[in-house]
């Protein structure tokens, strides 16, 4: 039996979290695959600026710290960003995986060039910084949004008959203007238009979440992981400095909301 760690990237309550596990249903696990969703205990309420996306990667951290201490067998990161996983790999001895560079790798797999869907302006930043640090700016067609504002917990629940077709329409443009002959869901929080988008396009369509899940699955079942020698352990470890400052940062903001 594999037992995988899911890390939500927000402080999300418990409906919150079982919208991110939705995502189970658009993947076929092994019959002994076990996925755990564990939010983080605090960070940012959104992910739009370098402020959001530090906050992001220490609370990440914190979250999968304790992984392979609580017996699972690999990590998945719930956030295209892939906030926290360099850090994560070099502290774990077990796989780390994370849907950001993955989708877009797996879509070369595919096709030669491909596109991201964004949810809104404000996010295509943090998608064009990764794509220039990750040496894909000449597979990737465009980056593309369809101006929606995004709610990291209900997700696109209830915008079915207004927010889908605009982000078929969108996608469209990125296989038709730009070339792109893969289209990238540039969130997890979009994994409910992933089966709606694969029937209306004429491309192939990765739903980033459910990829992580059987890349995991692939990782163990190949024995593989992450190396030492892109991801070297810390001279000097400060891990339970960290642990107390998310600590403090969630008890503040629990104070703060009651």
């Amino acid at each position: 039996m594999a037992r995988i760690l899911v890390i939500v990237p927000f402080a999300l309550d418990a409906e919150g979290v079982a919208n991110r596990q939705a995502q189970q249903k658009y993947v076929s696990l092994d019959d002994g695959t076990e996925l755990t969703y564990r939010p983080v205990s605090c960070g940012p309420t959104s992910f739009m600026s370098p402020h959001d996306w530090t906050l992001m990667e220490m609370a990440i951290f914190e979250a999968g710290l304790s992984a392979e201490q609580d017996g699972f067998d690999a990590v998945c990161i719930d956030t295209m960003s892939d906030s926290g996983l360099h850090p994560l790999r070099s502290i774990l001895n077990i796989p780390v995986v994370s849907p950001g560079k993955a989708s877009m790798l797996y879509a070369l797999t595919l096709g030669s060039s491909f596109s991201v869907l964004a949810q809104w302006e404000p996010a295509l930043p943090r998608y064009r910084k990764a794509i220039r640090e990750y040496g894909f700016e000449k597979q990737c067609a465009s980056v593309r949004s369809f101006d929606q504002p995004p709610d990291f917990s209900a997700l696109l629940d209830g915008k079915e008959e207004t927010v889908f077709p605009r982000m078929r329409d969108v996608a469209m443009r990125c296989i038709e203007e730009d070339g792109a002959e893969v289209i990238c869901l540039g969130s997890t929080t979009m994994h409910q238009a992933a089966n709606y988008l694969a029937e209306h396009l004429p491309v192939p369509v990765i739903n980033p979440g459910p990829l992580t899940y059987k890349l995991a699955e692939t990782f163990l079942a190949l024995g593989l992981k992450q190396g030492r020698a892109a991801y070297p352990s810390p001279v000097v470890s400060k891990i339970n400095e960290l642990r107390l400052m998310m600590q403090a940062g969630a008890a503040a903001e629990n104070k703060a909301a009651n």
